[in-house]
């Protein structure tokens, strides 16, 4: 098992990606901490890693606010002992976002205002900052560790109506590299994943609505990879597991000399599109 015996602390692990890397991560070995703003949906995550055979805490905490986040990130440690993984991965998406649900009406740039840029900057990269503050201590006590974050495809091109988002994306991306080169000398690798597809619903719903534990693609019906936009053609749609998987190669041993990286994870050749499309960029033949 690839993360025996170690700790890892996973943001955001009420639903979506940090619940399913929760469960992932447990199956290979580790000790879960379960951080999240919604104290029942942590739980939640906890008893399906317990009835899985793991072992998880559940903790909560809002990642933008710093007093808050250290505290969770000490209560892992007072808990299991150590910290060997500290992963970023709580997010949300700025107003307006939801358009293309039909849950908000878009919000053009100049109507942000200064409480929505804070709320987005808060979470998705202070957020980030202060988990990787509160954990570095105790990597550096552990001879060395992960810190792993969740960026977005959004950091590495243009999606419309969210700039905020994009932004802190983009910012995410820029502090792991930073932090790679500072924290290299105590044995710990900084890194990121860029999630394209395979992602969550409940990244676009109300806070408190139910965990739907499957991707975009999996809900929307049966799966017909011929009208997919993703150029990767397979028989089956992408799910969070696929992004888990990378986010587990990062937290592992396996990525042992990887550090200061982005990784384009569930990908699916979308992100190599150049900028204009031709008639048959999509599906130039029928999959059989």
């Amino acid at each position: 098992m690839r993360l025996q015996d170690k700790v890892a602390l996973i943001t955001g692990a009420g639903s979506g990606l940090g619940r399913e890397s929760s469960l992932l991560f447990s199956g290979e070995g580790a000790k879960i901490a379960i951080v999240d703003i919604d104290a029942d949906r942590g739980e939640q995550t906890r008893k399906l890693v317990e009835q899985a055979g793991g072992d998880a805490i559940s903790l909560t905490a809002d990642v933008a606010d710093k007093a808050a986040i250290t505290e969770a990130v000490n209560a892992a440690v007072a808990h299991y002992g150590k910290l060997d993984i500290a992963w970023a991965n709580a997010g949300i998406v700025s107003r307006g976002g939801a358009a293309a649900l039909g849950q908000e009406e878009p919000v053009e740039f100049e109507d942000f205002t200064e409480a929505d840029w804070q709320h987005v900057l808060g979470v998705n990269l202070s957020g980030v900052i202060y988990t990787a503050q509160a954990a570095v201590p105790h990597l550096k006590a552990n001879g060395g560790g992960v810190i792993l974050a969740t960026s977005s495809a959004a950091s590495l091109a243009a999606y419309p109506k969210i700039p905020l988002y994009c932004a802190t994306k983009a910012g995410v991306n820029g502090l792991v590299r930073a932090l790679s080169l500072d924290l290299g000398r105590f044995g710990i690798r900084v890194n990121a994943i860029a999630p394209t597809h395979g992602m969550s619903p409940n990244f676009l719903m109300p806070p408190g609505a139910p965990v739907v534990g499957q991707s975009y693609e999996e809900v929307a019906g049966p799966w017909n990879p011929t009208v997919s936009p993703i150029p990767l053609k397979l028989q089956r749609p992408p799910s969070l597991r696929d992004n888990a998987k990378v986010a587990l190669f990062l937290a592992s041993d396996d990525s042992a000399y990887i550090s200061g990286a982005t990784l384009g994870s569930t990908d699916g050749g979308t992100l190599a599109r150049v900028g204009m499309w031709f008639p048959d960029d999509i599906n130039p033949e029928p999959v059989s």
